[in-house]
């Protein structure tokens, strides 16, 4: 059984940073490339940030480019996003997600097999 897990979510002001961890368990996603997207109400997911399973490919959206951090962690079934200079428009629900053996990352959903159930960050003004 896949199992991911998000923490790291909270409220914060804007201008304020924020670390999110994803680890996954039941599963080696030593070969699997891993992103992290957002879903703030109303709107439909998007694609935030996304990393190798070596860490030397890096995608991020333009929206975050230059604030956001992905990086993994020592184990390589975790990854982390930092993210500083927080905005209200950064305000959703953020997801990590992971490719079920590929190494490389994508900005699309749909080429993500397993994802964790979300960690609220919320930006107030």
């Amino acid at each position: 059984q896949v199992h991911m897990v998000e923490s790291g979510g909270g409220l914060v002001q804007a201008g304020g940073s924020l670390r999110l961890s994803c680890a996954a368990s039941g599963r080696t996603f030593s070969t699997s490339a891993m992103g992290w997207f957002r879903q703030a109400p109303g709107k439909e997911r998007e694609f935030v940030a996304a990393i190798s399973k070596s860490g030397g490919i890096t995608y991020y959206a333009d929206s975050v480019k230059g604030r956001f951090t992905i990086s993994r962690g020592n184990a390589e079934d975790t990854v982390y996003l930092r993210m500083n200079s927080l905005k209200p428009e950064d305000t959703a629900v953020y997801y990590c997600a992971a490719r079920g053996g590929s190494l490389f990352p994508s900005q699309q959903a749909y080429n993500y097999d397993y994802w964790g159930q979300g960690t609220q960050v919320t930006v107030s003004s």
